[in-house]
């Protein structure tokens, strides 16, 4: 947007009034009363809410009861007694017996199953850390957001504003033969091209609006509180390890549960036998002696047109595959997490250089714009160009805050703090 040199020294004067006046308008507030240790209350109770009605929770506690009742099966008894109830006929004689016979499980497959299953528990009670942690983490990035939305959208406003009452203020100078057409042309141009700027920001406004309500995020709840940036603490690194990452603890859960079934199907290729006691009574001819009859049986199946080899194969290469996983996992949490601190460090740096500068001071500068071009020192058009620029700085500066919260979930997720910050750690 290019402006011309506007010659009549009123009509500056009076855009100077309207451009002060739309530039006193309060900015954006920071919420300062809550500790850097914990998000702020309303904000961690918005979360948990949000976390509680979203289907991720109901899918997430689904797993576990599944898992744990897997747990309560494994425990149970592998095999139940089974009854026999015989009669034979052999020409004149009849034989009929009652019978009980029961598997034994001297392998031992009941307990080892039943630690395969614990492990499984444990596997998705880490997947449900895990889910927690990355809902937490995309909610706080969708709120943060919405919020420089919400403050870009603030500054087209102003924007808009300022533009409107440049169109009308020009609109009088050329009913009073003060400007030319071309010059009230080109504030027309300028307040339609903030209008479409106006309707882009708006866009992305509503677009922000849904990606937090799709987290469960309620945009008017929160509508009244600003990001509490300058809570943010600085860069502290965490002393604990990769370990107690939900990353690593499925991974390593995941492991643990593929050595367990190597265990299972190897203990699946120990035949069980069975063991049977039976009595009854042998009748001879008809109106003939009696007797009784009593007896026990032991059968062992015999695994040999399958050995159940290929079954300890598998398990043995999945447990491979579980293991390599892990450790793929280790590499990846360890960049990951180098990567996040130094992304953190560094936007933190700039966000603390963008609030020092005296050049993003929007209030000082157009003090002192409006002196400089009071003074001749400045001309209109370089007046309205550098206000441009003051604006955008905003638009910028909007930016970089939603960039630095970014970083600042993002490095509290690599670092293992975000449950706790987030007031999430003791939820299912």
């Amino acid at each position: 947007m290019h402006f011309v040199r506007l010659p009549r020294r009123r009509f500056a004067v009076r855009l100077a009034g309207a451009i002060a006046l739309a530039l006193t308008l309060s900015p954006l507030a920071f919420a300062a009363e809550t500790p850097s240790t914990l998000a702020p209350t309303v904000v961690r109770a918005a979360l948990r809410a949000a976390w509680e009605r979203h289907p991720t929770y109901r899918a997430t506690e689904a797993q576990l009861v599944a898992a744990r009742a897997r747990l309560d099966a494994a425990g149970q008894p592998l095999y139940n007694p089974e009854v026999e109830l015989a009669s034979d006929d052999e020409g004149p004689d009849r034989t009929t017996t009652a019978g009980l016979s029961l598997t034994l499980d001297l392998s031992g497959k009941r307990r080892v199953r039943r630690d395969a299953a614990s492990a499984r528990v444990d596997q998705a009670t880490a997947e449900a850390r895990l889910h927690r942690r990355d809902f937490a983490k995309q909610w706080f990035t969708s709120w943060a957001e919405l919020q420089t939305a919400n403050a870009r959208v603030r500054t087209g406003e102003r924007r808009l504003t300022l533009m409107t009452r440049f169109v009308d203020l020009a609109q009088k100078q050329f009913s009073a033969d003060d400007i030319s057409g071309l010059e009230r042309d080109l504030a027309l141009l300028a307040r339609d091209e903030a209008q479409a700027e106006q309707s882009q920001l708006m866009a992305e406004q509503a677009e922000a609006q849904a990606r937090f309500r799709a987290v469960g995020g309620s945009p008017e709840l929160l509508a009244s509180l600003a990001l509490p940036t300058g809570t943010l603490p600085p860069l502290t690194v965490a002393d604990s390890g990769i370990e107690q990452m939900p990353d690593w603890q499925v991974a390593q859960a995941a492991t643990v549960a593929a050595e367990r079934e190597v265990t299972v199907a190897r203990r699946n290729r120990i035949a069980d036998p069975t063991l049977g006691a039976y009595g009854g009574r042998k009748r001879f001819d008809m109106g003939g002696p009696s007797d009784n009859v009593i007896g026990v049986s032991i059968s062992v199946p015999l695994f040999v047109r399958n050995s159940y080899r290929a079954e300890v194969v598998a398990a043995q290469a999945d447990a491979d595959f579980a293991v390599a996983d892990r450790d793929r996992v280790r590499i990846e949490l360890e960049g990951d997490r180098q990567r996040a601190i130094d992304t953190y460090a560094a936007t933190q740096s700039s966000w603390t250089r963008w609030q020092a500068s005296r050049g993003t001071d929007v209030e000082r500068r157009t003090t002192l714009l409006e002196r400089l071009w009071r003074e001749g020192e400045l001309s209109t058009s370089d007046y309205l160009q550098q206000l441009k620029q003051t604006l955008d700085t905003q638009l910028a500066g909007a930016e970089l805050e939603a960039r630095l919260w970014r970083s600042y979930a993002d490095y509290l997720a690599a670092t293992g703090q975000l449950e706790r910050w987030a007031g999430l750690e003791g939820t299912p």
